[in-house]
């Protein structure tokens, strides 16, 4: 008797026509929406991205994007997605980015299929530290090498790293850095708060 063995997931043009229905993560199987953000919180989403956006483009070190949906593929089916994120400000390494574009033809047509080096979550009012904490532990499992949550409400950034089992804490007047992924970068965290 042969083992059924069931596939988590969707077909990518079924995962492409639901998320433009209603934008949506999927975790394990199960789709979790995307809840519309607050002022406060889209103020901060915009505000890294710019000074990312800036830093990078003007030292050529990758691309940034604000809540850009990335996709983990079967390893043997392209076209299957087994998951999805949805990270407030995502950061690519220019080498990863371009030889993910050069292999995929249609890449402007599809999610990316390509796991970023950085990712931000901002905390809005309405979420639980526990959903946070386990979209940290995806993105490192995912392979995600630096993790950013911004806090607005409580003025403080953790940082997580695959590398380190305890999470760096930062509030006051405390630098956030872009570490070995982002060289160079840096922002006082009071002018996150602004």
């Amino acid at each position: 008797m042969e083992t059924m063995i069931e596939r988590v997931g969707m077909p990518l043009d079924g995962f492409i026509r639901e998320y433009d229905r209603a934008p949506f993560e999927l975790i394990n199987g199960e789709r979790k929406p995307i809840m519309p953000g607050v002022s406060g919180h889209i103020y901060v989403i915009r505000l890294l991205f710019l000074l990312l956006y800036t830093h990078t483009a003007q030292n050529r070190l990758g691309e940034v994007f604000p809540e850009a949906t990335f996709i983990l593929p079967n390893s043997y089916d392209s076209n299957w997605v087994k998951g999805s994120r949805v990270p407030d400000v995502s950061f690519f390494v220019a080498e990863r980015i371009a030889a993910y574009i050069a292999q995929t033809p249609e890449w402007k047509e599809r999610p990316f299929a390509l796991v970023p080096d950085m990712v931000v979550e901002v905390v809005s009012p309405d979420d639980h530290y526990s959903d946070i904490d386990e979209k940290v532990d995806m993105y490192l499992a995912d392979g995600v090498r630096l993790i950013w949550v911004i806090d607005p409400q409580r003025r403080k950034a953790t940082v997580h790293t695959p590398d380190s089992d305890q999470p760096l804490h930062l509030k006051g007047d405390a630098v956030l850095n872009g570490r070995d992924v982002i060289p160079g970068f840096e922002i006082p965290l009071p002018k996150l708060f602004e």
